[in-house]
């Protein structure tokens, strides 16, 4: 397949100190994430300044986005529940994941029509193993949880087209992104390999305007973008492993980055703060969901 231009894009730290950056969103002028290790939810602009937005009452995993009516909604993946803050502050249960499965939950997206999908879960992992293959779950504007897809090969990133008809998820262990169609219900069809990355293991990904898909990779230390059916045209490279990436900044065009040093699952919480967030400049912006601008749905 072909490689991306020989010269990566250059990144700059905008703030480091972090336990572990993950679930990057853009909204409201400044990045939100999930300072995973702590239970905090961040927000962070553009020259570095920080704030913590809520405390949720989960280690790692965790996971946001927005409803289309605003509200914060938090995976609590090993607690296998979908909370939601309320105007008040306050966080409720906005959907039980356990009866699913007693696994760790992981990423989640919201669509244009407010579908909410949330990846992870599945069956348990073999001997040996971290994770077993994970599943897609869909919970609809009603409120009604059902699965929709399975034999996810470590069920990372996620990212719906901006038609709302094409959803992408990243399988890390299977080396690709796999895209499904969105029927009218909420359902996933038609799975299909959107790009084979080779030796790259795709982590949190985000879409472009060109209909382009940039992913996070941790053991490589990069973010790609990569076109479907495989081409890498972009990279940027940092010193240590990128977990996550969002399109935002004016008008959409900063790719921001979540990387941390890379110690091994056993070692993901700890005293070390090796988090930092990037930012480099990039010529699409974003589009899709996650949104880039400001959660706004409709």
């Amino acid at each position: 397949m072909p490689s991306p231009k020989s010269s990566a894009r250059s990144a700059r730290v905008i703030t480091e100190g972090l336990a572990f950056g993950e679930s990057p969103r853009w909204r409201e002028g400044r990045l939100w994430l999930c300072n995973w290790g702590t239970g905090e939810i961040v927000a962070v602009d553009e020259e570095g300044k920080s704030e913590v937005m809520l405390t949720v009452p989960a280690v790692l995993p965790y996971s946001i986005d927005w409803l289309p009516d605003g509200r914060l909604l938090v995976v609590s993946g090993r607690e296998g529940l979908l909370l939601r803050q309320e105007r008040d502050g306050t966080l409720a249960t906005h959907a039980d994941l356990r009866d699913l499965s007693k696994n760790p939950w992981n990423e989640i997206v919201v669509d244009g029509r407010g579908n909410i999908y949330v990846n992870g879960g599945g069956p348990a992992p073999a001997p040996g193993e971290h994770f077993g293959p994970g599943t897609i779950v869909l919970i609809t504007p009603n409120g009604a949880v059902r699965q929709v897809a399975e034999n996810i090969a470590f069920a990372n990133g996620m990212a719906v087209a901006p038609d709302n008809r094409t959803l992408i998820v990243a399988e890390s262990h299977a080396n690709r992104l796999t895209a499904f169609d969105i029927t009218t219900d909420g359902s996933l069809s038609n799975r299909r390999v959107w790009a084979d990355l080779g030796n790259d293991y795709p982590d949190g990904i985000c879409i472009d305007a060109e209909g382009c898909v940039w992913y996070a990779d941790v053991p490589n230390r990069h973010c790609v973008r990569v076109r479907e059916g495989s081409a890498k045209i972009d990279k940027v490279e940092v010193d240590r492993g990128c977990f996550a990436c969002m399109l935002g900044g004016a008008g959409g065009r900063t790719l921001f980055i979540v990387a941390a040093e890379w110690r091994g699952f056993e070692n993901m919480v700890s005293d070390a703060r090796t988090g930092q967030v990037l930012s480099a400049a990039v010529s699409s912006p974003g589009a899709g969901w996650p949104s880039y601008d400001s959660g706004t749905r409709w």
